[in-house]
């Protein structure tokens, strides 16, 4: 028997740079495949959880933690089609991705150079009524508000959120970037930049970067996609 046959946890951990601890959770995950047990109880892994473990941890990379453990886990549950098509769907995820970027930047661009438009109702809007206009949950106006992205005003003796045309257009332009899996740490300097200058600079560049990152993901998906096909060839 080789030493790639008889692998302790802490081999495979050195191997894949994980810790042993990790080891021991990926198999009882379902991430690596049941490994053999000595007359003491102790973990045996051979070669094929170590090709497990670093197609895992390419999968990791581009599909996030959680769909390439249920890729893994469907492997090894002996349905391959249903793992391969866990891979298609998150490749289509990204795809729809990218396609919402593409159709949401000249609408982007579009909101960023108008000047507020007046409210449908003389006065400023409470909060139930922005989110019925822009067709979201009131608590995504808050969670705004808690990031630091809106600023409405405040009834006298109520309390109540008043938002007036420039919180409205802000927080059209927020549902937008949001629409467009943009984090919020990107969109604050883009409402800060139009505040403060007028300047839609900002939004170019979170367009950029956001481009930037899908095709990073997408290279990162495709070495992960070829870690699995290794994997699944070499008999898993």
């Amino acid at each position: 028997m080789s030493r790639a046959d008889h692998l302790r946890p802490v081999d495979l951990a050195r191997l894949a740079g994980v810790s042993t601890q990790q080891v021991r959770n990926y198999e009882d995950a379902g991430i690596l495949p049941p490994a053999t047990r000595t007359a003491s109880g102790y973990r045996t892994f051979t070669d094929v959880h170590r090709r497990a473990l670093l197609a895992y941890r390419a999968l990791v990379k581009g599909y996030g933690p959680t769909a390439a453990a249920h890729i893994m886990r469907t492997v090894h549950a002996g349905d391959v089609p249903g793992a391969l098509a866990l891979v298609d769907a998150t490749h289509a995820a990204l795809h729809t991705e990218r396609t919402d970027l593409g159709a949401a930047t000249a609408a982007l661009e579009a909101l960023a150079r108008a000047e507020p438009q007046p409210l449908p109702v003389p006065g400023a809007l409470r909060v139930g009524e922005v989110a019925a206009l822009l067709g979201v949950r009131p608590s995504a106006l808050r969670v705004w508000e808690a990031a630091g992205l809106l600023t409405p005003g405040r009834e006298r003796g109520t309390r109540y959120r008043t938002y007036g045309p420039a919180d409205v257009r802000d927080a059209r332009l927020i549902r937008t970037l949001r629409r467009g899996h943009y984090p919020l740490d990107q969109i604050r300097p883009v409402l800060e930049g139009l505040r403060r200058e007028g300047s839609s600079e900002a939004l170019r560049a979170a367009i950029t970067a956001r481009g930037e990152a899908l095709a990073e993901r997408t290279r990162a998906m495709l070495e992960g996609a070829g870690a699995l096909h290794a994997y699944l060839t070499a008999g898993a």
